[in-house]
């Protein structure tokens, strides 16, 4: 294993593990990762950060499963309608500049953050909830795969937003993040650039991670307690691309 490959795949396991705790797939935080280490975002950085962003979620997923912090129906309509809107955000990246991508992902993921220390929880009954969120896991999932990540950083506060508690929401949100993310890969890899073996170590070390990190939250975290690590962790990733896009 050579050096670069030795610090990116500590570094996919660290923010795994932070990933996990959240049910996000790892792109979110892989994505400025990576980049340090690739040079094409649109044929190396997205198709590798969606790849182990569905991984980890997958384990994730597997992770809140055990503690029965998975809300079932409304995962399935959102992972199935998520999977199906996914490509026109693969067919719009590969259509963009690297630097609208990158405003669109700061200004998203701020705006979210805002909103969920603000919002308070919507209170409606669950057949309209599960209407509106289909409505809006629509465009969320367009426009997180355009940016390269999965759909955790809007979908798990719009989750809180409409009454599920936050672990729940974490581990709902994991298994849309699966669907969203194989649906978006599929459209990537034909215009993809990845190494195999790099490849492999980093699924493989994320998943650990994720699944860790799943298991961390479900068992050793309150509600409140995961929702102040999800905006300690927010921010501490958006002053980081901040500072890598002004550096």
């Amino acid at each position: 294993m050579t050096p670069e490959l030795l610090w990116m795949t500590a570094g996919i396991f660290v923010l795994s593990v932070l990933s996990g705790m959240l049910g996000f797939g790892v792109a979110l935080a892989a994505i400025p990762f990576l980049s340090l280490f690739l040079t094409d975002l649109v044929h190396q950085v997205q198709p590798l950060g969606i790849a182990l962003g569905g991984a980890t979620a997958l384990f994730a997923a597997i992770g809140f499963a055990r503690s029965g912090l998975i809300d079932g129906r409304t995962a399935v309509w959102l992972a199935l309608l998520a999977g199906a809107a996914s490509p026109l955000g693969v067919l719009a990246a590969q259509r963009t500049a690297p630097t609208v991508i990158w405003i669109a992902y700061f200004l998203s993921a701020t705006y979210m953050l805002w909103r969920l220390i603000r919002a308070r929880p919507l209170q409606s009954a669950p057949p309209r909830q599960l209407a509106w969120l289909a409505l809006l896991v629509v465009p969320i999932a367009v426009f997180t795969t355009f940016v390269g990540a999965g759909v955790g950083f809007l979908l798990v506060p719009t989750l809180i937003a409409f009454g599920f508690e936050p672990k729940r929401a974490a581990g709902t949100n994991a298994v849309v993040v699966v669907a969203q993310s194989a649906s978006a890969l599929a459209f990537h890899l034909p215009r993809a650039q990845l190494d195999g073996g790099t490849t492999i170590t980093l699924l493989v070390a994320g998943a650990l991670g994720a699944y860790l990190g799943a298991r961390f939250t479900s068992l050793r975290l309150s509600n409140q307690q995961f929702k102040n690590v999800f905006v300690g962790m927010m921010v501490v990733l958006l002053l980081y691309r901040l500072y890598t896009l002004l550096a």
